[in-house]
């Protein structure tokens, strides 16, 4: 399938990328905060233009020629964007007018000889008219007066835009294929990005030893050459609550959970250095809330080369820390030497085909009554709780709902233990399920 045209949004630091982003795409996946630098990574996501679908790529601030790390790693992936790219939208702050590094900005893209469009933003205020012919000093024709704040002239914008979308094909018009939903979850330092990275066969994410580099949410789609799809959504590192400092950072948190929820399947990624934690049981605890398929993944495993007895130990460890999501396969793996990183997709397509499985109610019904035949269940007033059938009325994850005398009166053990006997009776071993108590009226 043909990919969609793609828009990379670039600027210096703190000129209103991603609110552009975020408005042009009615989201809120691109963070935004008044402290510069806060977008490290690109970030994509679909915005419709004159009803058609674009993809839009955010890039973190650029300051062309600065030393410092992230600074350099920064410009890196924008450039890659850029390469990227088939429109590039050169934003800049009206309120603040040309700076030398707009300038160089504009150099740097006049040398790509690709389509670009200036988007002064920030005009929020009468001298409109006054402040924008000053921007076609940079030598491009194409210039909005915009403010992505308060949602001013993005109509007109939007017109720009549709003037360099190639015209439309049959293929754009086919729904979209399926596309599975991973998202990457950890504590800080775990080796997230590195991952992603492994998996895609490129440097995708801004990989470094400081805990916190990673401070958004970032998608990337990654299609295999039999026609597989997936998208990955890289997540910051999820830290306790008390140890959250920073505004942005709390933001990052939610990102994460936010991440989780519009994910089918959640990587968790543990490392054989710590093992299993009390932060990581409580983020699979998240991943059990919401009913997620989870793969728990045991990364820098070649730590562990030549000490299978500590080895096993430590999975023994990590099975019992994670006895809650017993659906949840464990794969060891070494982001950094490769080790296994094969096996992981495989593992997810099997996860997701039962997690998207339907049973029929007589088979539902079937497991039902061996469950329960043996096990005699009462209400607090002593009388006896009776099922009576049950049928699957969902997927992704499996939901079934159970007709009982006194729902709200099964107690959460026999619940759980129901919820276990159901997935090992009906083909779930790797996928959880949902159980809904009704009623028979």
């Amino acid at each position: 399938m043909k990919r969609t045209f793609r828009i990379a949004i670039v600027g210096r630091p703190n000129v209103g990328k991603s609110t552009l982003f975020n408005t042009l795409t009615k989201s809120r996946k691109a963070l935004v905060e008044k402290s510069p630098g806060v977008t490290r990574d690109r970030v994509y996501e679909t915005a419709e233009i004159e009803g058609r679908k674009v993809t839009l790529i955010d890039t973190g601030g650029l300051v062309p020629g600065d030393e410092d790390i992230f600074a350099r790693e920064i410009f890196k992936q924008a450039e890659q964007a850029l390469k990227e790219a088939d429109l590039i939208l050169l934003v800049l702050d009206g309120q603040s007018g040309l700076t030398p590094v707009d300038e160089e900005l504009a150099s740097f893209l006049h040398r790509l000889e690709k389509p670009v469009i200036v988007v002064v933003n920030k005009l929020d205020g009468p001298r409109y008219d006054q402040i924008l012919p000053e921007f076609y000093a940079l030598g491009f024709e194409k210039i909005a007066g915009i403010s992505a704040k308060h949602k001013r002239n993005l109509d007109d914008l939007k017109t720009l835009i549709a003037q360099y979308l190639p015209e439309e094909t049959e293929e754009e018009q086919l729904e979209e294929e399926e596309v599975v939903k991973l998202a990457i979850l950890g504590r800080p330092n775990v080796g997230k990005s590195s991952l992603v990275n492994r998996l895609l066969g490129e440097e995708r994410m801004i990989v470094s030893e400081i805990p916190g580099t990673t401070r958004d949410s970032v998608d990337t789609f990654l299609e295999l050459p039999d026609g597989r799809k997936y998208l990955l959504i890289d997540t910051a590192g999820i830290r306790r609550r008390p140890r959250i400092k920073e505004r942005v950072e709390k933001f990052s948190v939610d990102k994460a959970f936010e991440a989780l929820r519009r994910a089918d399947i959640a990587l968790m990624v543990l490392t054989a250095e710590e093992g299993i934690t009390d932060q990581d049981q409580k983020i699979l605890s998240q991943i059990d809330k919401h009913h997620k398929g989870c793969l728990i993944l045991v990364n820098k495993w070649d730590l562990l080369d030549g000490k299978r007895e500590e080895g096993n130990i430590l999975l023994e460890q990590i099975r019992y820390g994670a006895r809650f999501v017993p659906w949840a396969p464990i794969l060891t793996i070494s982001a950094k030497t490769g080790r296994r990183i094969k096996e992981i997709l495989p593992l997810v397509d099997e996860i997701y085909r039962q997690y998207s499985t339907r049973v029929p109610t007589w088979k539902v019904n079937k497991a039902l009554q061996e469950i329960v035949r043996d096990h005699s269940i009462y209400t607090k007033a002593g009388k006896r709780i009776k099922f009576y059938y049950g049928t699957q009325v969902d997927i992704r994850p499996p939901t079934f709902v159970i007709f009982s005398n006194y729902p709200d009166e099964i107690p959460k053990s026999f619940e759980r233990y129901l919820r276990n006997r159901l997935r090992e009776s009906l083909g779930f071993d790797k996928s959880p399920v949902k159980i809904i108590f009704r009623e028979r009226k």
